[in-house]
Order: structure tokens, then C-alpha cells, then sequence
């Protein structure tokens, strides 16, 4: 391979990597909040049940055990959003390779000479830029819908 060409497929295989390591992540972040959403739940199951049984009990203890099932409330809600963000991160990187895959194929088809192309390359090549062009606006979706969470949580 000319140089160009190794250096192209180096960066192609840095990225790759990239994708894989940041994948990894989020599905370690994701199975930690699976794991912690329980917690949560038990955690607040516990303090609704002092609350509801408080014969006895201050004020004051009241309404510390109502300050942490709120902070609980407020931990799960921010969990659930950071859920909600990393399978939208994780969707977005399966359509990014996606779109590598298909840029790939469609390159093959492109770099044919026209008067060797058969029926069938053409449609290919039809059928592999709509899948291209379907792919791109699934992620300009995304993008879409990262953007409005961003607004409305401002």
C-alpha cells in the first residue's frame, strides 16, 4: 500500500477502536445503573414505610427521612435521564458504524467505470445510497432529540 492508503487505514482502525472503547463504556454505565436503580427502589421503599408508621417519631425525623426519599426521587430521575442520553449515545454510534459500512460499499460501486456497471451494480448502488441517506437521517434524529433534552432541562 502506498503510504496514504496505510495512513487511511490507520485512522480508520484508531476510530473503529475509538467506537469500540466508547461503546464499551456505556454499556459498563448502563449495567451499573441497572444495578442501582434497585438500591434505589428499596432505599425509598424503606423510608415510605417509616414515614407511613411514624407514631412516635419527631418532627424533626420526619422531615429528614422526607428530605432523603426526595433526594432518592431526584437520584433516580437523574439516573434515568443519564439512561436515557447513553442508549441514545449507544444508538448513535451503532448508526455511525452503520453509515462507515455503507460509505464503504457505496465507494466500491463508485469507483466501478460506468460502461462495466451491470443492472444489478446500479441498483446496488441506488439501494445502498438509500440505505446511506436513511441512516443519516436516523442520526440527524438523534441529534434532533439530544438537542431538545438539552433545551428543555435549561
Amino acid at each position: 500500500y502506498p503510504t496514504w492508503k496505510r495512513t487511511l487505514l490507520r485512522r480508520a482502525r484508531d476510530a473503529q477502536t475509538k467506537r469500540f472503547l466508547k461503546a464499551q463504556a456505556i454499556q459498563r454505565r448502563l449495567e451499573e445503573i441497572d444495578v442501582t436503580f434497585p438500591e434505589l427502589e428499596q432505599q425509598g421503599i424503606k423510608l415510605e414505610k417509616l414515614l407511613r408508621d411514624e407514631d412516635g417519631t419527631s418532627a424533626e425525623q420526619r422531615t429528614q427521612w422526607m428530605n432523603q426519599l426526595l433526594y432518592l426521587v431526584q437520584k433516580k430521575n437523574s439516573l434515568v435521564s443519564e439512561e436515557s442520553d447513553l442508549m441514545i449515545a449507544a444508538q448513535e454510534l451503532k448508526l455511525e458504524e452503520q453509515q462507515l459500512q455503507l460509505d464503504q460499499q457505496l465507494r466500491v460501486y463508485m469507483n466501478m467505470e460506468e460502461s462495466l456497471k451491470t443492472p444489478e451494480d446500479r441498483a446496488a448502488e441506488k439501494e445502498i445510497l438509500q440505505q446511506l441517506l436513511d441512516v443519516v437521517n436516523k442520526r440527524n434524529v438523534l441529534i434532533h432529540i439530544q438537542e431538545e433534552k438539552r433545551l428543555s432541562e435549561m
